[in-house]
């Protein structure tokens, strides 16, 4: 089996545009929630609220490669251009476009603006509002295959459009295609831009927070008094490589990935079954060959829903019997959905490296129904670690564990 290691991030969130400006505002302990006061006009609305991007600026592209591009693409586009940058592989060499490189990418969905087109046609009876890109605007895949147009890759593309582990499961199958020798090296994760109807759907489900009138407290992970989960936006691509290949051009490493587990629930679409999670994690522990004692630290989906929080920490506390340092991000930057699972990884390596992990912020009082585990809180941890673990669950019954080790 090969070996694989990461030789370039990127991340873009409420938290900043960079993977520096996202590790500088963590160490500032807010949130990046706001009140939007203008959706006040959708009847029935609970929640108001929701985690923008709002220094964030949208390159514009070649005006023909962005017909077939929304913004989701763009931001995945973006990501993965200042990725590839990072690991020093330049457009249009041999290494990116001569079928060594793959992509693994994915997205909640394609872009649901587009969608509204198939609306106006049962509306108005007309098909005036469809072009030649509204369908590969709405599809899908329409990340990965646009990354995959725009930086001319001809290996693999694997579209990994599985809802809140969509980031996560891309860098798993990018894992898994190098380690068994299928491609040397991969673009990995997830993107997710803001819309209202994806507010509206946590909504209706009664799984968004509804502190409209404090939302730097409407995020609280594992909190006793937690209402719900807030809606981000974001992307974050990881440039995995084979250990020899990224060795032989002298890049530099960041980690190296060494254990990946994933399965399905089997019971139900939405509600969480912590049996099932405990077995994806110890999936992961198995392919990586350790045992929890080895893990320093668990970033956690944590999106402080109810159910899911208290199946996510009887899940991890049954895989560890310990009590395991562990912390959601979700309370920086709230539920980025596609992207979640690969800014998430992005940051569990940057604190693995830096010996910071970052706090559950709003962490006030942990519900007793949650595992008992170590809840980093305050101004965070230092940890010295060798291995950190992250983890993502999806509506589907999708669940995802994946390990990193520190590159010595």
């Amino acid at each position: 089996m090969r070996r694989v290691v990461i030789t370039g991030m990127s991340a873009i969130s409420a938290l900043g545009n960079d993977r520096e400006a996202m590790w500088q505002r963590m160490h500032v302990f807010e949130n990046c929630v706001k009140n939007n006061p203008d959706w006040e006009q959708y009847k029935g609305l609970r929640s108001r609220l929701s985690a923008p991007m709002t220094d964030y600026q949208m390159p514009a592209y070649d005006r023909k490669q962005m017909r077939t591009m929304s913004e989701v693409s763009v931001l995945g586009i973006d990501a993965t251009e200042k990725a590839l940058a990072d690991a020093g592989i330049p457009q249009n060499s041999e290494t990116l476009c001569g079928g060594k490189m793959g992509v693994a990418y994915g997205s909640c969905t394609g872009s649901l603006v587009e969608h509204y087109t198939l609306s106006t046609l049962y509306e108005q009876k007309s098909v005036s509002a469809f072009n030649s890109g509204t369908y590969v605007k709405m599809m899908g895949h329409t990340v990965p295959v646009n990354i995959g147009l725009f930086f001319k890759t001809t290996g693999r593309l694997l579209p990994t459009s599985t809802a809140c582990t969509s980031g996560s499961l891309s860098i798993g199958l990018a894992y898994e295609t190098i380690k068994y020798g299928l491609q040397d090296l991969m673009i990995a994760g997830g993107s997710e831009s803001l819309s209202l109807p994806q507010v509206c759907i946590f909504d209706a489900l009664f799984a968004t927070s509804t502190k409209n009138d404090t939302p730097e407290k409407s995020i609280r992970p594992f909190d006793k008094d937690r209402d719900g989960l807030v809606i981000g936006e974001g992307a974050g691509t990881l440039i995995l490589e084979e250990l020899e290949h990224a060795k032989a051009r002298g890049a530099h490493i960041y980690a190296e990935i060494v254990g990946f587990g994933t399965n399905t629930d089997g019971t139900h679409i939405t509600n969480p079954n912590a049996k099932t999670m405990a077995i994806a994690l110890q999936l992961a522990l198995d392919s990586a060959g350790l045992d929890g004692n080895a893990i320093g630290y668990v970033n956690a989906h944590g999106t402080a829903t109810g159910r899911g929080d208290i199946a996510e920490t009887t899940a991890t506390r049954n895989v560890f019997k310990r009590a395991v340092p562990i912390s959601s991000l979700k309370s920086y930057i709230g539920h980025t959905l596609g992207a979640c699972g690969a800014l998430e990884a992005i940051a569990s390596i940057d604190m693995m490296n830096k010996g910071w992990f970052a706090p559950t912020l709003n962490l006030e009082n942990v519900d007793p129904a949650c595992g008992e585990l170590d809840y980093i809180t305050g101004e965070g941890k230092k940890i010295d670690c060798e291995y950190v673990m992250s983890n993502n669950f999806a509506f589907g019954g999708i669940n995802t564990s994946l390990i990193f080790k520190k590159w010595q």
